[in-house]
């Protein structure tokens, strides 16, 4: 074969064997990224405040608080695929600054398609940002009143509030916390937001079903949050707690890991693990 020839198939194989590095490449992009029928929930590593997205098994995604400040953007893109720009619903449980900051760029940078929350009247300017983002994309609202959500086969059983709290004030917002069960077949986890004992207790005192697999921790394990009733109604095998690294609050407090641990709870936290990623099949839950 001519030199010139045997030029060309080398630079024709490379072609070839080029183009179908990118075509595996674009495979296994799609069977990663592609909605795999199971449920994922990613605590996310935002520091001191709670964010965790929610991918539904049709592929669908619903954001819990977004944290205190634009870290939960980093987070988000590590977990979505670089194509997607929507988030289905986002849920704020209660207007703090390191439940709320966050959303304000989320909504800045995704189309969120709904938001639910309390309503409830707190003047904090980052909560007004909020809300006049929200206005200002149309973003359709809900307001926590006890009824219950869903999307596709996902559950979401809200616990409390038991009514609509739209313009009520709160000594302590914590305790005005959204709470809820999500729930896909047999799994359950429970969101706990920030509410505190005296929330806990309105809870327990309905005598709701608590069961859960999987345990949000109240208030990043603050001793106020996890008293020992709500601990042995939930049952969880498994607890997240998200909080930042060397915490000013000392979140989680020793007590709250020590009642976990007497119950053989296994815990997960941001300040040690990072993202925490658990998943189901709808049967079983795994970290």
């Amino acid at each position: 074969m001519p030199p010139e020839q045997n030029d060309h198939m080398k630079k024709m194989n490379k072609c070839i064997g080029g183009g179908l590095m990118i075509l595996a490449g674009l495979l296994y992009f799609c069977l990663v990224t592609l909605p795999d029928g199971r449920l994922h929930i990613f605590m996310l590593d935002v520091g001191q405040g709670d964010a965790f997205l929610i991918r539904t098994p049709a592929g669908g995604f619903v954001l819990i608080d977004g944290g205190p400040n634009d870290a939960v953007l980093q987070q988000l893109s590590a977990v979505m695929p670089f194509y997607e720009h929507t988030i289905d619903t986002v849920i704020l449980t209660h207007p703090h600054p390191d439940h709320v900051n966050g959303l304000v760029e989320v909504l800045k940078r995704y189309d969120v398609r709904q938001v639910i929350l309390t309503g409830i009247s707190y003047g904090y300017p980052g909560y007004t940002a909020f809300l006049e983002e929200v206005e200002r994309d149309r973003v359709s609202v809900f307001l926590a009143n006890g009824s219950d959500f869903k999307t596709g086969a996902v559950m979401f059983d809200f616990l409390f509030p038991f009514e609509s709290l739209q313009g009520r004030t709160f000594v302590n917002a914590n305790n005005s916390s959204i709470v809820f069960r999500l729930i896909y077949g047999k799994t359950i986890i429970y969101f706990s937001g920030d509410c505190e004992l005296e929330c806990e207790s309105k809870i327990l005192g309905r005598g709701l079903d608590m069961r859960a697999d999987i345990l949000k921790v109240g208030h990043h394990g603050s001793r106020t949050s996890s008293s020992e009733p709500l601990l042995d109604a939930v049952r969880a095998a498994y607890a997240l707690i998200p909080v930042g690294v060397d915490n000013s609050y000392k979140h989680p407090h020793g007590e709250t890991v020590k009642k976990l641990q007497a119950r053989g709870v296994r815990i997960f936290r941001t300040d040690i693990d990072g993202m925490v990623e658990a998943v189901s099949d709808g049967k079983i839950a795994t970290i």
